[in-house]
C-alpha cells in the first residue's frame, strides 16, 4: 500500500478529480481492495469534511486497508513525493524567478492559471448550486468578499443562510458546533502575526486545512485573504505562481502551501505551511470515520454543506475576478488565456501540458516582440 500511494504521489497530474479516479482504478479495478458501493459511500464521506478530497481520500483506504499504521503511511507516501519536487521548485522560484527569463515564463503560465480556475469554478457550479437558495447566497458572498469581508465568515454566512432557508420551520435547534468553529478561528491570523514567521504560516495554514471546503482551487481565496490582502507577505503574481507549481506537479494542490512556506521563512517555513495544510485532514479521518456515514444521511448537515459549497464557489469566482482584472491586460495574456479556456472545454487536455505549453507562448511572445 504504501508503494502505491508514494507511485501515485509521483504520477497523479491532473487534480483532485483524476487523482480519485486513479484510486478507483488501482484499489477498486485492479486490486479489489474495496467495491464499488464501499468506493462510493469513501467518496461521499469525505466530501462531508473539510480539506483535500483526495488526500483524505488515500488516508481513508489506508485506514480500511491497514488500520492505523496505514493511514499514516498512505497519508504521507501520497503528499511526500509533491512536497518535495515543491520545495525544489521553490528553491529554484527564489534564485531564478526574478530573472527576465523566469519572467517570461511565469507571464505566460498566468493566464493558464485563470482559465484552469474558470473551467474548475464553472465545472463545480453545476453540482453546488442547486436551485435559488444557493445561488442567491453565492451572489451575496462574491460581494461580501470583494467588499472585504473575512472568507471564513463569509463562508458561516453561506452555509448559516441555506441552513436557515431549508430549515426555517425547525429553527429552534442549535447549529452544528462546526459553525462555532468558523467563528472562533475567523480573526486567526490576526492575533499571529505578532509571535513570529513561523507561527503565523503554521498556524494559517492549520486554520486553512480546517476549515476550507470545495475544489483546492477554493484554496486560492484563502491564501489572497491571508497572505496577499491581510498580511501582505505575497503579490497577486507570487500568489498566481504559487496556484501554477501546484498544478504542474503531480499530487495534492495543497502543496501550494510549501511553495509558499519556502518563499516567506525557507526550508522550516515549507514544512510547516505543508504540515499545518495536512494535519487537519489525518485529525478529521482518524477522529471521525465511524460517524461520517451516519453525518452523510443527515438533512440538516447536508443543507449546512450546500450552502457552505456555493459560498466556497463564490470566493473562488470573486478571485478569480480579481485576478482577471490584474493579469489579462493585454492581447496576449487574453488570448492564451482564450485558447486554454477553448482546449479545456473542447479537448479536455491535461492542466499540466497547457501550463507547459503556456510557459512556452510566454517566452515565443517575448522573443517575437
Amino acid at each position: 500500500m504504501a508503494v502505491l500511494f508514494l507511485r501515485l504521489g509521483l504520477t497523479a497530474f491532473g487534480g483532485p478529480a483524476a487523482h480519485i479516479a486513479m484510486y478507483h482504478d488501482e484499489v477498486v479495478i485492479r486490486r479489489r481492495w474495496l467495491s464499488e458501493q464501499q468506493f462510493l459511500d469513501l467518496l461521499g464521506a469525505t466530501n462531508l469534511i473539510p480539506g483535500p478530497n483526495s488526500t483524505e481520500m488515500a488516508i481513508h483506504i489506508g485506514l480500511l486497508r491497514a488500520g492505523w499504521l496505514g493511514l499514516l503511511l498512505a497519508g504521507i507516501c501520497f503528499i511526500l513525493p509533491a512536497m518535495l519536487i515543491v520545495g525544489v521548485l521553490a528553491w529554484a522560484y527564489v534564485h531564478y524567478g526574478a530573472t527576465p527569463q523566469a519572467g517570461w515564463l511565469l507571464a505566460g503560465i498566468q493566464p493558464v492559471v485563470i482559465a484552469i480556475i474558470l473551467h474548475a469554478l464553472l465545472g463545480l457550479g453545476r453540482k453546488a448550486l442547486k436551485g435559488w437558495p444557493t445561488l442567491l447566497v453565492g451572489m451575496l458572498v462574491f460581494f461580501l468578499y470583494l467588499a472585504g469581508v473575512n472568507p471564513l465568515l463569509v463562508l458561516l454566512v453561506g452555509g448559516g443562510l441555506v441552513f436557515i432557508w431549508k430549515n426555517w420551520r425547525r429553527i429552534g435547534a442549535l447549529f452544528p458546533i462546526a459553525s462555532w468553529a468558523f467563528i472562533a478561528s475567523a480573526g486567526l491570523p490576526a492575533g499571529l502575526v505578532d509571535i513570529g514567521t513561523l507561527s503565523a504560516l503554521f498556524f494559517i495554514f492549520l486554520k486553512t486545512g480546517a476549515v476550507l471546503y470545495g475544489s483546492g482551487y477554493v484554496l486560492l481565496a484563502f491564501l489572497h485573504a491571508d497572505f496577499v490582502v491581510g498580511l501582505g507577505w505575497l503579490t497577486d503574481q507570487q500568489l498566481l505562481d504559487a496556484i501554477a507549481i501546484g498544478q504542474v506537479t503531480p499530487g495534492p494542490v495543497f502543496t501550494t502551501a510549501t511553495f509558499i512556506g519556502y518563499l516567506l521563512a525557507g526550508v522550516p517555513g515549507a514544512f510547516l505551511g505543508t504540515l499545518g495544510i495536512f494535519l487537519p485532514s489525518f485529525l478529521y479521518v482518524s477522529l471521525l470515520h465511524r460517524y461520517l456515514p451516519r453525518l452523510r444521511s443527515s438533512a440538516w448537515i447536508s443543507d449546512l454543506l450546500d450552502g457552505v459549497n456555493a459560498a466556497s464557489l463564490a470566493l473562488m469566482a470573486a478571485v478569480t475576478w480579481q485576478l482577471a482584472a490584474n493579469y489579462l491586460l493585454n492581447p496576449a495574456a487574453f488570448l492564451i488565456f482564450f485558447t486554454s479556456l477553448l482546449a479545456l472545454f473542447r479537448f479536455k487536455i491535461n492542466t499540466t501540458w497547457l501550463i507547459l505549453g503556456g510557459a512556452a507562448l510566454g517566452a515565443l511572445s517575448h522573443f517575437l516582440r
